[in-house]
């Protein structure tokens, strides 16, 4: 997603970006041969949005976004400016009455290909964010930027001084933070997940730090049935990123 105009692809993706920004769809490609109602729908929205639908098919879906994963639809948007702060970005969630926030934030994550793989489901998912120490996280660079396949210009990333403190603030706005632990008795499917939510994961192994454990409003684990003690940071993300998208669709 190096080049202008800039693609999305999958229902969610482009059905945001439609409501909240459809000045900036130039364009929507669909698959032809997708006559369910979810597609019906999709459509219908489009034209209502004004935006220009043009048939296509599979094949020509993946090459355009470089994934199968396309669900059938591919849109050609104008960049978005990307909002200079958490404050920034949370009001101007709730002075558009959008959709309820959903952050991502990381405590310990300091593998850029970790980060560049959260940031890409984060942005797969729908989240409006994601959150990390500035004193135990790794910053955007070349690794993380290829990892992210374009998500590291799409999904805000914000470094905070503090972040216990960042919670605590979240907390004051009514986002509901929770935490994902292995030894929390709730699992991730217990957990409404509907209004403004944070989730917190901590890098592998060793987790959230006390702190920041200590702030989260809920913890929540990850069923694991096999051999193995916990998943990969970016794996857990997608887990609890999609749990949330599932609940919210």
């Amino acid at each position: 997603m190096s080049s202008s105009p800039k693609v999305l692809f999958g229902f969610h993706a482009v059905g945001v970006r439609i409501k909240t920004a459809p000045q900036s769809v130039f364009e929507v490609f669909f698959d032809a041969s997708r006559r369910d109602a979810r597609m019906r729908q999709f459509a219908d929205r489009a034209r209502e949005a004004g935006i220009r639908l043009i048939e296509s098919d599979g094949l020509r879906l993946a090459k355009m976004c470089g994934s199968h994963g396309h669900q059938g639809v591919v849109a050609r948007v104008d960049p978005l400016a990307q909002v200079k702060s958490l404050d920034e970005l949370l009001e101007q969630l709730e002075a558009a009455s959008a959709e309820p926030p959903l952050l991502l934030v990381l405590d310990g994550v300091t593998d850029p290909h970790n980060l560049g793989a959260c940031l890409r489901v984060a942005d797969g998912a729908g989240a409006h964010a994601v959150i990390a120490p500035k004193d135990h996280a790794a910053g955007i660079n070349a690794t993380v930027a290829k990892v992210a396949s374009g998500a590291a210009e799409t999904m805000p990333y914000f470094m905070v001084t503090n972040l216990a403190r960042t919670l605590g603030e979240l907390k004051e706005r009514n986002i509901w933070c929770v935490g994902a632990s292995d030894d929390a008795p709730k699992t991730i499917y217990d957990v409404k997940l509907t209004g403004p939510v944070a989730l917190v994961l901590g890098a592998e192994g060793e987790g959230m730090r006390q702190l920041t454990r200590k702030t989260c409003d809920e913890l929540a684990s990850i069923p694991m049935r096999g051999a193995v003690e916990s998943l990969n940071v970016s794996v857990a993300s997608g887990v609890c990123l999609y749990e949330a998208l599932r609940q919210r669709t």
